[in-house]
């Protein structure tokens, strides 16, 4: 019997159940099943090649940003896999990283790299990142009468800063000459978890504007206080929605599932650039991947590059002690990775990655092992 979450599964996430995980089991393994398993690629994806099924079950938690995604591709992944159970928990970035070090889950999701101080925490020893999508970091807000804005950099850092109080204020009318704001009181919601998405966000802050954002970047920041608070992406987004004046960090996804409204944000070009997939997909475009497949796609340069746009990984060990284990990851990643794996992608509201670097992280797959 195979369990998943309904088709609204994405406005349900907002409930505190799906806040605190996200879990999509499947049994009842049948020898007839098929697995979508990857080879050589084509755009958006590897093609794909049956294997045999595989089963067993692998825990995962982290980033809340590629959630929706996760319940996507688990389902799919395991409605061919029926002897397969994936489980993932959605508990930020930091969260899944700590996870992952204490071998307390089998991968972790995650939206920025270790630092280099983290490294030797990891019991397992070496860690591997698999880029799987990407997607904008919308700048959304909830103001009464006003749908649509636009922001520059040093706006939005002196408005997060709190030296922007009010919508009216003379730096939020010179983004947007000729639209009559109102003097309603900005409340900033940030996230209250350690977050992949608030290390991108502050990020583009401290690289985009450094004269005026002072707080530095991470997976935590010290918040002015006044400010409110949201646990994961779906938590900000619900604060937002509930408060008129209110502004924050969403992911795409999130902010679609929730019905917010987001402002266009001025990248390196000069222009003002809506958080779209397609705009994501030209800042990482305009990315150089490292050789451990991390990159940095915020703030890249490019007519239509989406300036707040964030990668995600998944992290793994480079070897395990249970090789059905190790089985089933290689599987799981080749499908993610697969064009069944990318369609979700763009199906779940995330951008697919590129060719070249699909096809650099399905190489990689080869080198989890079990011993």
């Amino acid at each position: 019997m195979f369990r998943t979450m309904s088709p609204s599964r994405r406005f349900v996430r907002f409930g505190a159940a799906a806040l605190v995980a996200a879990t999509v089991t499947a049994a009842c393994s049948s020898s007839s099943s098929k697995s979508s398993s990857s080879s050589s690629g084509a755009t958006g994806g590897s093609t794909t090649t049956t294997a045999a099924p595989v089963s067993g079950t692998l825990n995962g938690s982290g980033s809340t940003f590629q959630q929706a995604y996760d319940q996507q591709v688990i389902s799919d992944f395991t409605s061919a896999n029926p002897g397969a159970t994936i489980n993932y928990q959605g508990k930020g970035s930091g969260g899944g990283q700590t996870d992952l070090a204490n071998q307390v889950s089998d991968f972790a999701g995650s939206d920025v790299a270790e630092t280099a101080a983290q490294l030797p925490a990891n019991k397992g020893g070496q860690i591997l990142y698999f880029p799987i999508i990407a997607g904008p970091i919308t700048v959304s807000f909830n103001l009464s009468g006003t749908t649509t804005l636009n922001l520059s950099a040093a706006t939005i850092a002196k408005i997060f800063s709190l030296s922007v109080k009010t919508w009216d204020a003379p730096e939020i009318a010179q983004d947007n000459p000729g639209v009559k704001l109102p003097s309603t009181p900005i409340t900033v919601v940030h996230r209250s978890d350690a977050s992949g998405t608030t290390a991108n966000f502050t990020a583009y802050l401290k690289a985009a504007d450094p004269t005026d954002w002072t707080l530095g970047s991470g997976k935590t920041v010290q918040w002015s206080t006044g400010t409110q608070a949201g646990n994961g992406n779906a938590g900000v987004a619900q604060v937002i929605k509930g408060k008129d004046g209110a502004i924050g960090y969403v992911d795409y996804s999130d902010a679609k599932a929730a019905g917010l409204h987001w402002a266009k944000v001025k990248n390196q070009s000069g222009a003002f650039v809506d958080a779209t997939l397609d705009g994501a997909s030209k800042a990482v475009a305009a990315a150089t991947v490292n050789a451990d497949l991390t990159y940095n796609p915020i703030n890249t340069s490019g007519a239509d590059a989406y300036p707040i746009t964030s990668p995600t990984y998944i992290i793994t060990y480079a070897k395990y002690t249970d090789a059905n284990k190790v089985a089933l990851l290689k599987a799981f990643l080749s499908f993610i990775l697969g064009s069944k794996g990318q369609a979700d992608a763009t199906a779940a509201d995330f951008a697919p990655l590129s060719q070249d670097l699909d096809q650099k992280a399905v190489a990689q797959i080869s080198q989890i092992t079990a011993g």
